[in-house]
């Protein structure tokens, strides 16, 4: 018997398949540098004041100027943030008004998180099966770039990024403030697809049961988490049995 999800990951999330040309993620500072900063805390509880001294110290004046090649396309800056009640974190959308700020790119409050994922501090198993859903006005033909404070396996930002392109949009860049420098991978090689399908390909048509889509959306570290399972059953078992159970 297949092992199904529990029905509250409904509705199901929207993504995309990933060019093979599609940038790496910037990452502004090490999450050790972030995390230990004495305006860290403060700022993931939703304050804002500490929130702009802590990205105007960290953001990364190298990622800055990485974004200007984008400027003929007259870009919109998303940032990851909950409708209300969702979360008090406000540095995704303080990273993306400086952003916003310093290159005159405009910015967009339209595009949220409807969704409570509640990944942060949480395994791999919650981050795969909690999906972040999204809403908001998008306008067709115009270019993204996307913005977080932290970027794990990158799901929240392939979510994000099917939304606005089934919507019309194209996503042409994410960045973050920190995360596992791996991570910045975002597009699923060709090789890992690859080997995902011939060790696990025999659950593809349930995953897309479960998840709304198949392995070739998954990004990167998704696919390699995948790939470190050595029999698919454990992974649909490790999927059922996972809750929001902070590790260590």
């Amino acid at each position: 018997m297949q092992t199904r999800l529990p029905s509250t990951l409904q509705p199901l999330p929207l993504r995309a398949p990933w060019p093979s040309n599609f940038p790496d993620a910037d990452i502004h500072a090490a999450e050790s540098r972030v995390k230990k900063h004495d305006l860290y805390a403060v700022a993931k509880g939703g304050g804002v004041a500490a929130s702009v001294g802590l990205i105007l110290e960290l953001m990364d004046e190298a990622a800055v100027e990485r974004l200007r090649r984008y400027a003929a396309r007259s870009p919109v800056i998303v940032p990851v943030h909950g409708i209300e009640g969702v979360s008090a974190n406000t540095i995704p959308a303080v990273l993306a008004v400086c952003l916003s700020d310093r290159l005159d790119f405009e910015l967009s409050t339209d595009i949220v998180q409807t969704s409570k994922a509640a990944h942060t501090g949480s395994s791999g198993w919650w981050w795969l099966r909690s999906s972040a859903l999204f809403g908001g006005e998008v306008t067709a033909g115009r270019c993204y770039i996307l913005v977080d404070d932290f970027i794990g396996m990158g799901g929240t930002f392939a979510n994000l990024r099917g939304y606005i392109e089934a919507c019309g949009g194209a996503v042409v860049h994410v960045q973050a403030l920190t995360g596992k420098p791996h991570s910045a991978k975002l597009a699923l090689q060709a090789s890992t697809l690859q080997a995902l399908r011939s060790k696990h390909g025999d659950i593809e048509t349930w995953w897309v049961a479960q998840f709304g889509y198949g392995f070739g959306e998954l990004t990167e570290s998704e696919a390699l988490y995948l790939l470190r399972i050595e029999h698919a059953d454990t992974i649909r078992r490790r999927l059922a049995e996972a809750a929001p159970q902070r590790d260590g």
